[in-house]
């Protein structure tokens, strides 16, 4: 008779796939704060200077992370009825795949979408890369966001090559407070995040 193997143990600071959103959204903020905070002197690609950095892909391409992300951002969009995720390359690139990843895991797929800074000077020469049509509702995402100017971007690419797309949310992981909101306020599309910048500085 062959011994008995014991189970390992799930460390308790990993919660079950069935944890709730808050315990999820906990754990994540950790994950951030010890992965992608850098203090330091820094110019931001908006162009203003920082005294930190925020340098998300560091959690979204953790393993962990990348969970905890597309469980947040699906649950924020899960009765929106959109059709499509997706954001500009690189920021929003494995978050989009987390959310598609997961709303399939859920019964419930969707489909996700690109936006390349620039048209490809080959091939198919598109500046949207993957899933996106002109009857879909769709949602943006991206990691931070400083004065929204790397979703602005992607918005007016997709406007320009599908006007009639419905843009329904904007979501972000961190809201550096330097604007974006307002932005986005004024295009009248709602945006959320999942953390505001403060909470990490006062940690």
């Amino acid at each position: 008779m062959s011994p008995t193997v014991p189970l390992a143990k799930i460390p308790e600071s990993i919660p079950a796939l069935s944890a709730s959103h808050q315990l999820m959204k906990e754990e994540l903020f950790h994950i951030v704060k010890r992965l992608s905070f850098k203090h330091g002197d820094f110019v931001l690609a908006s162009g203003q200077r920082s005294s930190y950095y925020v340098d998300c892909r560091m959690s979204t391409l953790d393993g962990r992370g990348a969970f905890l992300i597309g469980h947040l951002f699906y649950d924020l969009l899960e009765n929106l009825n959109i059709d499509a995720v997706g954001g500009m390359t690189l920021g929003a690139d494995p978050i989009i795949s987390s959310v598609i990843y997961r709303s399939a895991e859920v019964g419930k797929p969707i489909s996700g979408f690109i936006v390349r800074k620039e048209a490809k000077g080959h091939g198919a020469a598109r500046q949207i890369e993957g899933h996106i049509a002109p009857w879909m509702r769709i949602a943006l995402v991206e990691d931070v966001v400083t004065t929204g100017g790397s979703t602005l971007k992607a918005i007016e690419a997709i406007r320009k090559a599908y006007p009639t797309v419905e843009i329904v949310q904007i979501l972000s992981i961190i809201d550096r407070n330097a604007g974006g909101a307002e932005v986005f306020t004024r295009l009248q599309i709602p945006f959320q995040s999942l953390y505001n910048v403060q909470a990490f500085l006062q940690e």
